[in-house]
């Protein structure tokens, strides 16, 4: 039972992480619509990546105290959106795929 609310606490801070970066979104550009679909979409996706995120802290081992709680996996759901934003971001500024200056 405590696996699945580990799962549910991961799951929950990966969306809460997406909320943050849409409503950031949303005030950083002027008359940008607001799409249903479109949010509860990308809120859905960063849950999934916020439970993977704490699937992979607990099964690494990687424990705080001997416990992994689901305050923890909450934490660990947040920032696994974080991480790979970043990782992204390095991957892009590497890639091919940005225009060369001549």
């Amino acid at each position: 039972m405590l696996y699945f609310y580990l799962l549910v606490a991961g799951f929950f801070g990966g969306v809460i992480r997406g909320l943050v970066g849409f409503v950031k979104h949303q005030y950083s550009y002027k008359n940008v619509p607001f799409n249903l679909r479109y949010f509860l979409g990308m809120s859905f996706i960063s849950g999934i990546i916020g439970m993977m995120a704490a699937i992979s802290v607990r099964e690494a081992g990687l424990i705080l105290n001997g416990l992994f709680t689901p305050a923890l996996s909450f934490i660990v759901g947040y920032a696994g959106g974080d991480f790979l934003e970043g990782l992204y971001k390095i991957i892009i500024s590497k890639s091919d795929f940005k225009t060369k200056k001549p």
